[in-house]
């Protein structure tokens, strides 16, 4: 454990750090994210801020190669695809932070990021349920690719309020390093130092070195480099276990072994899921591309109802939060106890979100 917190650690220091020499790059570039009829921000904001999470990952890779106990994980290809599929996408999204790049070229450098993941052993070699299902290779690979796609642009949906895809990434990263490190425990022999551990602590790490920079009001934006990097490595760690966990190293019970192993990576993305979910739904039914913006995601809607950017931003995480935590609950917490929670968090969190609009709050009068 102490090796991970190592980790995070270091991630956290020099994303910390690098996200000001980022910012005065963007300013000096002038890659800023203009001020359109969707966005929340009024004045023009540097972006460019997920090429200092890459370079905070970058480093939490470095110390990791070299620590006593962490230097396993490299010796297979893992981590070495998982790198250069970042900086693959990093690179496509800090381009177009500084030049706007077309959606289509955008796919096109996740297609390459995932295929190079693959290639070096990070996909799902078999479907956990119940009795691992194995499918033919290429079409496991497919998934696989599918599933990176599918995270960045999650993520990528869900960046429209200072600090909200950070957070909601590093909660998710915070519930799967957990989900992970537990799971590991109880191979025999244990052995917690996978992958999906490292690649989540380092994630977290990268997340809580960026949201100081980030929050409300924001100084810089992680703009598509940082949004596509954080799905890329959120999918990397998901993928890294899920492919290989079987549902009795889940759970005794038969439905919990058959259910978990799947819900719980969905769960722990659940909100940028049904955000990405409903806005090409919504799209696609009004005839446009899925990848046309608009200003109807989830974060709009709270801004709606009346609350301000911040609290709109917390009780996000509170929605992340309730899904992430109650979900790896059922893994490791008696099935009521895990119930208990996931039900007085979502509880907690819809009762906050109606409620407090049209409440008096330090002396406030509540939005009409």
């Amino acid at each position: 454990m102490r090796e991970f917190l190592f980790v995070v650690v270091i991630a956290a220091i020099v994303t910390y750090a690098a996200t000001p020499l980022l910012r005065w790059l963007a300013v000096r570039w002038r890659a800023f994210t203009p001020v359109r009829d969707r966005d929340v921000h009024s004045v023009p904001i540097p972006r460019l801020g997920g090429v200092a999470m890459l370079l905070g990952f970058g480093a939490a890779t470095l110390v990791a190669s070299v620590l006593p106990f962490s230097k396993q994980m490299f010796d297979s290809s893992e981590l070495k695809g998982v790198l250069l599929g970042a900086v693959i996408v990093c690179t496509i999204g800090a381009i177009d932070d500084v030049h706007e790049l077309d959606w289509l070229v955008k796919l096109a450098g996740q297609l390459v990021a995932a295929g190079v993941m693959a290639f070096n052993g990070v996909q799902l070699w078999s479907l956990p349920l119940g009795e691992t299902v194995i499918l033919p290779a290429p079409l496991l690979v497919a998934l696989t690719i599918f599933f990176v796609i599918l995270a960045t642009n999650a993520v990528n949906f869900v960046d429209g309020l200072d600090g909200l895809a950070a957070g909601i990434v590093g909660i998710a990263a915070l519930s799967f390093f957990a989900y992970a490190y537990l799971i590991a425990r109880s191979y025999s022999p244990p052995n917690v130092f996978t992958s999906a551990a490292f690649i989540s602590a380092a994630l977290l790490g990268v997340c809580v070195g960026f949201i100081p920079h980030n929050f409300h009001p924001a100084r810089i934006f992680m703009g598509d480099s940082g949004a596509l990097l954080l799905g890329l490595l959120l999918a990397a760690a998901m993928i890294s276990i899920t492919g290989t966990v079987t549902g009795a190293e889940v759970s005794t019970n038969p439905t919990a072994a058959f259910l978990l192993p799947l819900v719980v990576p969905i769960s722990i993305i659940l909100l940028p899921l049904i955000d990405v979910a409903l806005a090409v739904a919504r799209r696609t039914y009004r005839g446009d591309s899925p990848f046309k913006a608009d200003a109807q995601h989830l974060h709009h809607r709270m801004l709606e109802w009346g609350h301000g950017h911040r609290r709109a931003v917390l009780l996000l995480w509170f929605w992340a939060a309730a899904a992430a935590f109650g979900s790896v609950a059922f893994v490791f917490l008696p099935p009521l106890v895990a119930l208990g929670i996931l039900v007085g968090m979502t509880l907690a969190a819809g009762v906050l979100t109606f409620w407090l609009p049209r409440a008096v709050v330090i002396g406030r009068a509540p939005q009409p």
